[in-house]
């Protein structure tokens, strides 16, 4: 979708309200797709200064598997959006800055805008909780649910001192 800021160009302190529901349900993160339900940003483009700065939330529902315990898990997220719309292509030394995008025949692309946004936004990894436990490697038992009755392995470097454990 394109948001025409034509009108905001020569309105310092404009503002212009913006919306959009997108489907990333094709996108895959870790291995899963767990975009399922639409993707919407809202928020608005200011006029500061003759910048246009764009801000605002994108949010969405998650569904997938934790990483670390293999729960389902449904979970709603909210990041922050900040964008600055350029008409140039501004040189930062050669580095390129994700949060600048061009504008084209005074338009932004706001599917351009959410997507990265997103994208950037997500955790590396999907978990049920943040302090998710995890398995146990050995018994396989969710240790959120509780510990296992699996002994600690002995570090193979120390199994002697155990051993004089064993005597006394």
């Amino acid at each position: 979708m394109l948001l025409n800021v034509s009108p905001l160009k020569n309105k310092p302190g404009g503002t212009m309200p913006f919306r959009v529901d997108l489907d990333l349900h094709t996108f895959a993160f870790g291995g899963c797709r767990p975009v399922t339900e639409p993707v919407i940003a809202d928020g608005s483009v200011r006029n500061t200064a003759g910048v246009l700065v764009m801000s605002g939330t994108v949010t969405t529902t998650l569904h997938g598997v934790c990483d670390r315990c293999a729960r389902d898990v449904v979970r709603t997220v909210e990041y922050p959006l900040h964008a600055v719309l350029t008409e140039e292509n501004v040189d930062l030394d050669g580095e390129e800055d994700p949060w600048l995008f061009p504008l084209e025949n005074d338009c932004a692309d706001l599917d351009d805008i959410v997507t990265t946004t997103f994208v950037l936004s997500m955790e590396s990894k999907l978990l049920c909780k943040e302090d998710c436990k995890g398995l146990c490697p050995r018994c396989g038992k969710n240790w959120n649910d509780g510990p296992c009755d699996c002994r600690p392995e002995v570090d193979p470097r120390l199994a002697v001192l155990n051993q004089l454990l064993k005597k006394e």
